[in-house]
């Protein structure tokens, strides 16, 4: 666990898969064709946090969907990138735009599309719900799945490596 959390207090941003990490992986869709997604209020307040404590975070996703533009505005994430099917070119306009390292980012993720960078990564993290290949590339693996507490879980993790979630708790109250 101190390797873990070693890299954890390297991190300067956390990439976020969407569907199956910030949601269970469901996808509901209405007659009219419009796509639907349950988000995880407390995954949120995690990454609300998290970014207040001064760890960016992004978005990388292989689906479009404006729920998914609309939900990330709604929490202050600047760095949204959608329809990527081939994640990597995103992954480095982000580290070259941010002038980062691999070491100080961390990728979630729960499928094989993930793994390219999560190969790359200097803390790669799979939700406990994950393809069983994506557990296996990750150093780390979340108690709780994808959509139910896994980012909140992950938000916490690098927090408390970087000295920073006691403040942020006693912010909170």
């Amino acid at each position: 666990m101190q390797d873990i959390l070693d890299r954890a207090a390297r991190i300067r941003l956390v990439i976020f898969d969407v569907d199956g990490v910030l949601t269970d992986g469901s996808l509901y869709l209405g007659d009219d064709g419009q796509e639907y997604k349950a988000f995880n209020s407390r995954d949120g307040h995690g990454m609300v946090m998290l970014q207040e404590s001064g760890v960016r975070i992004a978005v990388i996703t292989g689906r479009t969907s404006q729920v998914v533009r609309i939900r990330m505005e709604s929490l202050g994430i600047a760095h949204t990138f959608q329809g990527c099917r081939d994640k990597l070119p995103a992954y480095e306009v982000l580290k070259r735009n941010l002038a980062l390292e691999d070491a100080a980012i961390a990728y979630v993720g729960d499928d094989v599309v993930d793994l390219p960078v999560m190969r790359r990564v200097g803390l790669a993290i799979a939700v406990a719900d994950a393809h069983h290949l994506v557990q296996g590339h990750a150093h780390l693996c979340t108690r709780l799945p994808g959509g139910r507490g896994a980012a909140r879980e992950v938000c916490e993790l690098i927090m408390e490596a970087q000295g920073t979630l006691a403040g942020m708790l006693a912010h909170e109250r």
